[in-house]
């Protein structure tokens, strides 16, 4: 799936959009071996359960389960460590400081390849309560039925 902004994505995060708000995102490259590299070109990679910690002054992406390369032999990469998120010193300290405050945690969006580099989008989360949730839905679902109806009023 290429973009206009040159980015291949492999991987997106769609259960993130729907369980938090997001506040502000980011922009971060990834440490991987050469396995895991060829693993993303497959679209080997689930997002789902991951999050971004920090551990020490440096972010690491953490519970992204990138499967191993199908043409590896018996040794290939752990599919769930953790890994590397390359950053500026400047955003560093900024996420640091949203981290911290209650409730709101980093959550990747989706990884992509960007002019040959693996990249990761981050983003600030808070929780979504249920009703949170349930209003979202009710207002897809409106937005559905009035474009539906505005396509059968224009074939009239």
């Amino acid at each position: 799936m290429e973009t206009t902004s040159g980015r291949k994505i492999i991987g997106a995060n769609r259960r993130a959009r729907h369980e938090y708000h997001i506040l502000d995102k980011y922009e971060a490259g990834l440490v991987l071996q050469g396995t895991e590299v060829k693993a993303l070109r497959e679209g080997r990679v689930s997002l789902i359960e991951g999050f971004a910690r920090f551990m020490g002054d440096e972010l690491y992406l953490v519970n992204v389960h990138i499967n191993p390369y199908s043409h590896t032999g018996g040794s290939g990469h752990a599919a769930l460590r953790e890994r590397k998120l390359l950053l500026g010193r400047r955003e560093l300290s900024k996420l640091r400081k949203a981290t911290q405050i209650k409730g709101q945690t980093l959550i990747p969006l989706s990884i992509y390849f960007r002019g040959g580099w693996a990249k990761v989008e981050l983003a600030v989360c808070r929780g979504k309560q249920q009703h949170d949730k349930r209003q979202a839905v009710a207002e897809r679902e409106s937005k559905r039925q009035l474009a539906r109806t505005m396509k059968e009023h224009k074939s009239v």
